[in-house]
């Protein structure tokens, strides 16, 4: 997918300030069953197709209004993810703004997991 060059230079700008993950460490963690709040930012559709086991969604254009009726805690670690990392850097760097101090954004997406192979599910 090509973006526009201002939604890059936004996206760069949030990187600055969020922490990032890789797709491989994500897939570790739910092997381990470590304890941490998934959340696919995608579109409801796009969360509908498939998804990460044990995920929830909050989509990019809800999220800031409905997260802290699902993840309370502003200390809970929450990792996010969207395609390909651009909306969950985005919406990591919002949450930040919230208070939330343990968030971090999957870069590569449910695109570099695809490509992997790791699994997914619809429920």
């Amino acid at each position: 997918m090509q973006h526009s060059p201002q939604f890059l230079q936004l996206v760069n700008d949030a990187k600055k300030r969020v922490r990032e993950t890789t797709v491989d460490e994500i897939k570790r963690r739910l092997d381990r069953a470590d304890k941490f709040v998934l959340v696919d930012v995608r579109e409801e559709s796009e969360y509908a197709k498939d998804h990460l086991p044990g995920a929830i969604h909050l989509g990019k254009g809800i999220i800031e209004r409905d997260i802290e009726v699902k993840v309370p805690d502003t200390a809970s670690e929450i990792v996010l993810y969207c395609g390909g990392g651009f909306r969950s850097a985005l919406a990591a760097d919002n949450l930040q703004k919230m208070g939330y101090r343990n968030v971090i954004s999957m870069d590569g997406g449910i695109r570099e997991w695809r490509e992997k192979k790791y699994p997914l599910t619809d429920k």
